[in-house]
C-alpha cells in the first residue's frame, strides 16, 4: 500500500512545567492541525504536520504553599511542525477487509514557536522581552526552539477513502523557558534598574510574603517544561487502492 494522504484533526492542548507541577488537566485548551502522510507499504509511513494550540497555568491553581505564594501565572500559544516517521504494529492497507486497523507510534523532530505572556492590572504583557530572572540584554530565551515530536495513536478505515486517527502527539523540549520560568529570582533591584518597573512587578508577584528574594527557587532548570496535543483526525487517501484477486 502506497500513496498519500491528507487530512486535518481537532482536539486539545495542554501543558506541564513549573506552573504545572502535578500534571493538572484542568486548563486544556482547543487545538488543531493539518498534515500529510506518505504510505511506504502496510507498516511504515512518514509525515508532516503542523499544528496550534494555547497553554497556560497559574500557581493559584496549585495545592503546594509555596507555589500559590509565588503567584507567577501565563499563557502562550503554540505553533509548531513536526516531521514523523510512523511505525504501525499491525499491517495496515486502506480498503483491506483484515487490516482496516492498528495502533502505531511515531517519532521525528519538530520546531516550534511560543510567546508566554501574562496579565498585569488588567492588560498583557509579553515575558520574554522583560528578563524577568534576571537576564540580560540580548541574553533572552529565544521563542522558536526546536524539539523532538513522539506519540501514538490508533488508525483506522471507515470507508474506502477515509480513515480515522485519535493520538496523543508530546514534545520533548530543550528549553524550559515555556512558561518564562525555570531558574533563580534575580535581584529585583536589578532588574528595575535594567528593564523598568514592570519587569520588576511580573519578576516577582509574591506581594507582601516578599519570597522572590535573590538566589531563592523561582523554578526547577532541571525539568524542562513538557507541551503535547491529544486529538482525533480524519484524513483522504489519495493512492491506489487495489482490488482483491478472484480466482
Amino acid at each position: 500500500m502506497k500513496g498519500w494522504e491528507l487530512g486535518g484533526w481537532i482536539g486539545a492542548s495542554n501543558y506541564f512545567g513549573d506552573l504545572n507541577t502535578n500534571y493538572r488537566l484542568n486548563r486544556a485548551h482547543p487545538a488543531a492541525g493539518i498534515l500529510t502522510r506518505y504510505n511506504f507499504n502496510e507498516r511504515l509511513a512518514v509525515r508532516f504536520g503542523a499544528s496550534y494550540g494555547r497553554i497556560s497555568a497559574t500557581d493559584a491553581d496549585s495545592k503546594n504553599v509555596y507555589e500559590r505564594t509565588r503567584n507567577l501565572s501565563f499563557r502562550s500559544d503554540i505553533v509548531d511542525g513536526a516531521l514523523l516517521l510512523e511505525f504501525n504494529f499491525m499491517p495496515y492497507m486502506h480498503g483491506h477487509r483484515d487490516y482496516y486497523f492498528t495502533p502505531y507510534v511515531f517519532a521525528g523532530p519538530a520546531f516550534f514557536y511560543f510567546n508566554p505572556v501574562a496579565e498585569y492590572e488588567g492588560r498583557w504583557y509579553r515575558l520574554a522581552p522583560l528578563g524577568t530572572e534576571g537576564q540580560f540584554r540580548g541574553e533572552e530565551y529565544t521563542t522558536v526552539q526546536p524539539a523532538l515530536a513522539y506519540g501514538f495513536g490508533l488508525k483506522f478505515d471507515f470507508s474506502y477513502r477515509w480513515s480515522l486517527t485519535v493520538e496523543l502527539n508530546s514534545r520533548y523540549l530543550f528549553t524550559d523557558y515555556l512558561d518564562d520560568v525555570s531558574g533563580v529570582y534575580a535581584d529585583v533591584r536589578d532588574i528595575r534598574a535594567l528593564r523598568g518597573d514592570l519587569a520588576a512587578a511580573l519578576a516577582d508577584r509574591s506581594g507582601e510574603a516578599n519570597i522572590g528574594q535573590p538566589g531563592r527557587q523561582r523554578g526547577n532548570g532541571k525539568n524542562n517544561d513538557v507541551y503535547l496535543f491529544l486529538g482525533v483526525g480524519l484524513q483522504y487517501y489519495f493512492g491506489e487502492i487495489r482490488c482483491p484477486n478472484y480466482r
